[in-house]
């Protein structure tokens, strides 16, 4: 099996590493903030690219995409490969791609779905967008870290896919916020709510993972609310993104929410624009 290296260290990245190091793969890992205490801690990106055969990209955005690109590109070549786990946008990768290739590395893009609780048990799905033969050989490093691999076509597609996904998990937690709101107002119980909901057809299970965030008000964040609205700000981006009403009701959604100072609280910190 390949070896791999992972850039970013957030809440997903982190917790890939961990299962990584677990199977004996990690090479190196690396996060813009020092985390020297990490197994396998690289004082530098460069220093991951070069110990190890795949480089796996998680962090914040595009420019953090471009940042670590910048520094790891002179270290790349034939028989290195990076991985792209990052939500971008389709102009975005095309660019990364283009500069991988042209130092005679490969490329793959791996956006994924799930949050925290999905990493920890390893039950993440990737949507690969590029060269099936790659897609198979990255096949059993992915195995270690998710419960599904798909491939979705190009790494353009691969992308769009992610934020439609994502336009998607919005939308719902708006419906269930404003459901729950309605029935508190007319003086329903949260348990005659969710139960309802348990039997209907409307239910999800995503509005069985914000279920207890939305009635007990905790928004310790899986997934935060800034980079949220950053991917519904990449999606508005999009060709085919253009003139969506909901994305737009969202995105203005998510930057009052960032506004009123809830940024790093989970995405379900929506609910309390409705008070």
């Amino acid at each position: 099996m390949k070896t791999i290296g992972v850039i970013g260290l957030g809440i997903i990245g982190g917790t890939w590493a961990k299962h990584y190091h677990a199977a004996g793969v990690l090479a190196g890992v690396w996060n813009r903030t020092p985390q020297p205490a990490f197994p396998q801690w690289r004082a530098t990106p460069e220093a991951v690219a070069a110990a190890a055969d795949v480089m796996q990209i998680v962090v914040a955005d595009p420019p953090a995409v471009r940042g670590v690109l910048e520094k790891i590109l002179p270290v790349l070549g034939p028989g290195k490969i990076v991985m792209q786990s990052s939500t971008i946008d389709p102009a975005s990768s095309d660019e990364f791609r283009t500069a991988v290739l042209a130092r005679g590395a490969r490329y793959l893009e791996a956006p994924f779905t799930g949050s925290k609780i999905a990493a920890e048990q390893r039950k993440n799905v990737f949507y690969l967008g590029g060269d099936s033969a790659l897609i198979a050989e990255l096949e059993p490093l992915l195995a270690l870290i998710s419960e599904a691999r798909m491939r979705i076509g190009d790494h353009r597609q691969a992308t769009v896919l992610k934020l439609a996904m994502n336009l998607n998990i919005c939308a719902v937690l708006e419906g269930l916020s404003e459901a729950l709101v309605m029935a508190r107002r007319a003086g329903i119980t949260d348990d005659v709510l969710f139960g309802a909901l348990a039997i209907n057809v409307g239910n999800s299970a995503f509005a069985k993972l914000k279920e207890l965030k939305l009635r007990s008000g905790d928004f310790a964040p899986q997934f935060s609310v800034k980079h949220m609205l950053k991917d519904m700000r990449l999606a508005e981006g999009t060709p085919s993104g253009a003139n969506l009403p909901l994305l737009a009701t969202m995105r203005g959604q998510l930057a009052a929410a960032a506004q009123a100072g809830w940024a790093d609280e989970d995405i379900a910190a929506v609910l309390k624009l409705l008070k």
